[in-house]
């Protein structure tokens, strides 16, 4: 009996040791562009990663429709997939909607079923009947994540549709779109903006994740991006110096490409990264390039997913593009100030 007592500090020691190793590290899993009817074989690639959370950036279903019976069968049918349905039952889901599961493509604030088209949305997160994004406009949200004693992780989930007002067709080159007259339009609505506002300025998080439907800093493509309306990109760029918050990140989606963009903005401690992973089910195969002065990197074309490995002793992030097999295609890693 007299070796049993160091024998339990023994265990107890090491146990306590592995937990604090555990504490400060959090993986963060995500990717946008899935259409429900092509095979996602991704989710158990992304499971090898043991993500704490999964976060959907957009287009999680396809589904461009003003009948709310149709869209309910989409989502019904991603929902109960195999494959997703095993994933969601072992990793927490957070997500935001883009065009697609909005409801209209590159739509905005005309559509005129967003109010139903949320609460399927919110059907498909589970989310309760009490909860308080049924009864705001928007599907904006936000949750913190305690990592350890003195660190954490706010995620910050936003809605670029449901109060995005028009985009200026581009008439003259052939891009989809030109950037709107320097103020015109909104990208998120009076609202939302005072919510962001306060998330930023309130926040004690050693890291913040924006995540964004549609790419932040990469605009040059002349698709959607929040380059279409140049001044709400200087109003988000201010808001993040302002408000001192720490480290943020952006996460994007939508162009079924991944890659990642990096922007020195003057004032702010840290570089701005935009990470865009887009292209679970279909990726932009036949792509050939395009110009972004902010990407690092290389465009990855593939289907894929997005990983963040944060490590809390060093205050560094790993950020990987991943994909078949859990290759890694792409990554950067940096360390931010603590």
């Amino acid at each position: 009996m007299k070796y049993v007592f160091p024998f339990l500090i023994l265990i107890l020691s090491v146990t306590s040791c592995q937990k604090k190793e555990i504490d400060n590290n959090f993986t963060i899993a995500f990717g946008s562009c899935n259409n429900q009817v092509l095979e996602n074989a991704l989710w158990k690639e992304i499971e090898k990663n043991k993500p704490d959370i999964w976060i959907w950036g957009g287009d999680i279903i396809y589904t461009d429709t003003e009948d709310m019976a149709f869209m309910e069968k989409n989502y019904s049918k991603q929902k109960n997939d195999s494959n997703y349905s095993n994933f969601a039952k072992k990793v927490e889901i957070l997500a935001t909607w883009d065009d697609h599961d909005y409801g209209l493509n590159d739509g905005g604030t005309e559509y005129p079923k967003k109010k139903e088209a949320q609460q399927l949305f919110l059907n498909f997160l589970d989310v309760p009947k009490n909860d308080a994004r049924r009864k705001q406009e928007g599907i904006y949200y936000s949750k913190d994540y305690k990592i350890n004693n003195t660190q954490s992780i706010k995620i910050i989930l936003l809605d670029t549709r449901y109060f995005r007002t028009a985009l200026t067709t581009d008439t003259i080159s052939k891009k989809r779109y030109q950037p709107n007259n320097y103020g015109e339009g909104s990208m998120l609505g009076n609202k939302q903006w005072n919510w962001l506002t306060n998330q930023l300025k309130n926040s004690t998080a050693t890291y913040n994740i924006i995540v964004s439907s549609i790419q932040f800093l990469s605009s040059e493509h002349g698709f959607e991006s929040w380059g279409n309306m140049p001044h709400e990109v200087t109003k988000l760029e201010n808001l993040i110096k302002t408000s001192k918050a720490k480290n943020t990140i952006i996460l994007s989606g939508d162009r079924h490409i991944s890659e990642f963009s990096k922007k020195e903005i003057e004032g702010l401690n840290y570089p701005l990264i935009d990470f865009t992973s887009s292209g679970l089910t279909h990726s932009y195969t036949s792509y050939k390039g395009e110009p972004n002065k902010y990407r690092i990197g290389n465009v990855v074309s593939k289907k894929s997913f997005g990983i963040l490995k944060f490590d809390l002793l060093t205050e560094t992030v790993i950020m990987e593009i991943r994909g078949e097999n859990n290759t890694v295609y792409s990554t950067i890693n940096h360390t931010y100030n603590p």
